[in-house]
């Protein structure tokens, strides 16, 4: 009974505690966020009783966001400015959508007053599309100019912006479409990279076309085109070089370690001999017997294959419109390979478990140096990619870090 009476006093203080943090929205003007409480409680169950007060709540909110958005309607409107069409669309689209989401409630009873929750449902359609009309006008007059007069590439993004969402309320309207790829197309920045060789060495062909390829790389940036073949008919806005500097590669190692191994071991038994000289019986009459331990000798031979790959880079960006070097970081990629066998000679049962392992071990073939080059590579890629991720080019030709 004590657990009972415990819950439904939780469930009542958490019932209490929504209705507290509505009525405070409502009193401090957030009439949205009250109405969005208010709803989300009375569609769980509009007729509970302990949910009376979000009817009441609702009500008001209703009634006083209605009034204060039509007079912020009236006010923009009467400013004239066509600026203020997007906030005056996007007020009648909510007002809209708040009586769509209580419309589906009704009715909502008020048991104490004996009646029905009043809301004065407005249709605000021929409003909507009137002022939509208009924006559409506005944002495609605007881009055009935009376009029209375009210096530079932020022009033509901006005029993007605006026809973008120019379709997503109005879609096919007039030739947006065709506007927009051309804002994108006169927008966009182009990169053109390149791999440069200053070493000795061959840089394998694997390797050079997986550093080139950005889509692999997943770096997602609207504006910005990376060409490893530049088109002929495209001005490039940048320059991004992968100088190779150094590669060195280690010669074929195998170095040697000997270590020696002793240990008693169990080698059969012998009997107990009691003081006559006679085997010595248990109570049961039985032999007595003990292990014989012999101590035994092993020289272990460990054998480690060792060669390093180790890469020097520079990525530098350019701004090809200045000639101006932006930006420039070293890279560095190192790659080991070691591969580790054994043999013996002796008494096997000298060596510990870890090293009887690695008597199951062979010799392998070393990596060519092409095959170590490419995995030095693997690392190499990794950082030209964070290089990349953290530094993007904008419209003020510098690079952000």
């Amino acid at each position: 009974m004590k657990k009972l009476l415990l819950i439904s006093t939780l469930i009542l203080l958490a019932a209490c505690g929504g209705v507290k943090k509505t009525q405070e929205a409502l009193n401090s003007g957030n009439y949205i966020s009250a109405m969005n409480k208010a709803i989300k409680n009375l569609a769980e169950n509009k007729t509970k009783k302990g949910h009376q007060a979000y009817v009441l709540l609702l009500e008001d909110a209703f009634v006083k966001n209605a009034q204060r958005e039509m007079e912020q309607i009236s006010f923009l409107e009467g400013d004239g400015n066509p600026a203020n069409l997007e906030t005056i669309y996007n007020k009648y689209l909510q007002l809209k959508q708040i009586q769509e989401r209580i419309r589906p409630l009704m009715p909502l009873p008020i048991y104490d007053e004996n009646r029905n929750a009043s809301f004065d449902f407005v249709n605000y359609d021929s409003r909507i599309v009137a002022t939509k009309n208009n924006l559409s006008e506005y944002l495609y007059s605007n881009a055009n100019n935009l376009l029209t007069s375009a210096n530079e590439k932020e022009d033509y993004r901006a005029a993007y912006s605006e026809l973008k969402y120019l379709q997503e309320i109005n879609p096919g309207y007039k030739e947006t479409i065709a506007k927009m790829d051309d804002a994108y197309a006169k927008g966009l920045e182009y990169v053109r990279v390149e791999i440069g060789n200053g070493t000795q060495q061959i840089i394998p062909e694997r390797l050079e076309d997986e550093l080139l390829d950005f889509n692999a790389y997943g770096i997602n940036d609207f504006w910005m085109e990376y060409h490893s073949n530049p088109v002929t008919n495209i001005k490039y806005d940048y320059a991004l070089n992968l100088d190779f500097r150094e590669i060195n590669v280690s010669p074929e190692q195998v170095n040697e370690k000997q270590i020696i191994k002793e240990k008693l071991v169990k080698d059969g038994y012998k009997y107990v001999l009691d003081d006559n000289g006679n085997v010595a019986k248990d109570s049961l009459g039985n032999d007595i017997k003990v292990d014989k331990f012999k101590k035994v000798k092993c020289n272990f031979y460990q054998f480690t294959q060792f060669k390093t790959a180790q890469i020097g880079a520079k990525v530098s960006f350019t701004d090809l419109k200045s000639g101006q070097e932006i930006n420039s970081y070293p890279l560095s990629s190192e790659f080991v390979f070691e591969h580790i066998y054994a043999n013996y000679r002796g008494d096997k049962r000298a060596l510990d478990t870890d090293l009887i392992t690695l008597l199951n071990v062979r010799a392998v073939p070393f990596p060519t140096n092409e095959q170590m080059v490419y995995d030095a590579g693997e690392d190499l890629k990794l950082r030209l990619k964070s290089i990349i991720t953290q530094n993007r080019f904008v419209a003020d030709n510098q690079f952000n870090d």
